[in-house]
């Protein structure tokens, strides 16, 4: 597991808010509008990228599970409604959530939407902050 270090939020946040509009770090598609997501330090561990899946036997030796490199982030825009995006796609469901990626690439995850809380978490190391 990596640890990525803090970010200067002095250009991003503006009374507890997205400063910027928030776009894909690969294909530039706008997944949020300016003031639309409130800014929330919660470390969580989201998978990497890009990476090579490892295989582990479990006990017993006959099934594999898919193990991930994960990243450990704390800054994230955390949005109360899906459709508050105007971009955004989900994954199938893992251990109660569901990653976010972007619609139009299919690159991520960039976040997480939580399935009990229904709030969605778009990490700041995730996405470009374009004024």
């Amino acid at each position: 597991m990596t640890t990525t270090p803090s970010i200067d939020l002095t250009e991003l946040v503006e009374n507890a808010k997205n400063k910027t509009n928030v776009k894909c770090s690969h294909c530039e598609s706008l997944m949020l509008k300016p003031a639309c997501a409130d800014y929330v330090e919660s470390e969580f561990d989201l998978p990497e990228a890009h990476q090579k899946t490892r295989q582990q036997p479990t006990d017993g030796g006959a099934e594999q599970r898919t193990e991930f490199t994960c990243e450990k982030l704390k800054d994230f825009w955390v949005v109360g409604d899906m459709f508050t995006f105007e971009n955004i796609g989900l994954s199938h469901t893992v251990n109660n959530v569901k990653y976010l990626i972007c619609a139009d690439c299919e690159i991520g995850p960039v976040g997480y939407h939580d399935l009990q809380t229904k709030q969605c978490f778009i990490a700041l190391h995730r996405v470009k902050h374009v004024a």
